[in-house]
Formats: C-alpha cells, structure tokens, sequence
C-alpha cells in the first residue's frame, strides 16, 4: 500500500485536533465542571453510542471506574451499550430506538449525567435517551460533529455540546477520544489537584 496515503491519515488527525482545540477547550472544561459536581454530589455518570461511540462510552466508563492515570477511589459511571440481554430484550420487545432510553428511565436520577455520543448527532436511539435524561432532570453532555444534529438542538444552556467541527466519521471519533483522555484527566485534578507525575 502507497505509505503517502497512511500518512494523511496522520497528518488530517492531527491538524483536526489542532484546529479543534481552541474551539473546544471551553466546551470540556464546562462538561468536566459538570461532571466533577455531579460525582460530588453523589451522582453518577451514564453514557451511550453506537458502534465505535458504544467504544468510547465504554473506555470511559473503564478509565472512571478503574483509572486513568494515577490511584484512586472508584467513581460511578456506567456504559449502557454492555448489557447485550437487555439491550436485545428493548430491542425486540420495543425498539431499538428504546435500548439506551429504558436504562436510562431505569438508572437515571435527577443530578446525574449523560454522555451522549453521536457523530452524526442524529443516532435515533441516544436521541431518545437524551430527551429521557432531561424529563429526569439529568444533565447532559453530547460528543457529536458536523453541525451537532438534532442533538444539539435538543441541549438546554445548562447542558454541554462538545462539537468537533469535521464530517469524516474517523476524524470526528478521534477527536472525541482525546476529547475523553482530556475529560478523565480534568475530573482527577478537580478532585486532587496538581499533575498525577507531581
């Protein structure tokens, strides 16, 4: 395979996150705010998406409840996109619109967080569960792209919408998973401060 075409795929990566970065550094710092309050208050975190975004929520949900780069107490978050009986039970019985929505009505408490991954922002099935999360009075926050999708349009000024500004599905999921790195880190140093190499 000609190398030229690997190294693109580097070089549009990297320029994306550059260009990324000043327009999204106050959207993360207003979501890890949001979520540092909620985990303090003894809420918990949710996230959902499909396919490489089911990915994301999932290593998200890992690096809080594990770790992410230094020891500490476990911190309550959940992917609902791991439950395959319950997910193929909404999923037949109702919809498949509906497998992150019932979690949601099932798990969700006011106080409480979603993460809502959609590049696109229209995935059908997070939109529900976006519109379950605000009926509970959860907070949410949406990775998405492109323009944001109906998601966007959905969020209310308490809510955070962290858009990355491209329509290559790739791209966008790239930046979403620094974009989680970056949330990880902010949530540890908001709860203990300094540089994890200090």
């Amino acid at each position: 395979m000609n190398t030229q075409r690997i190294l693109s795929h580097f070089h549009e990566s990297a320029e994306l996150k550059l260009q990324s970065a000043p327009l999204l550094a106050q959207p993360i710092s207003q979501a890890i705010e949001l979520m540092f309050s909620a985990l303090s208050n003894g809420n918990k975190i949710l996230a959902c998406g499909n396919g490489g975004s089911a990915a994301d929520c999932q290593h998200f949900a890992a690096e809080l409840v594990g770790r992410f780069e230094r020891e500490r107490f476990p911190l309550p978050a959940m992917a609902l996109t791991t439950d395959t009986s319950i997910m193929t039970a909404v999923g037949n019985d109702y919809s498949y619109r509906e497998i992150f929505s019932k979690q949601v009505q099932a798990f969700g408490q006011a106080g409480d967080v979603l993460l809502a991954i959609s590049t696109s922002g229209n995935s059908a099935n997070v939109l529900a569960a976006v519109e379950v999360a605000l009926e509970r009075e959860m907070r949410v926050v949406a990775l998405t792209g492109k323009d944001g999708g109906e998601i966007a349009k959905m969020l209310t000024d308490a809510d955070v919408n962290i858009c990355v500004p491209h329509t290559r599905t790739a791209r966008i999921q790239e930046v979403h998973l620094v974009t989680i790195h970056c949330i990880c880190d902010g949530i540890d140093v908001a709860l203990f401060g300094g540089d994890v190499n200090e």
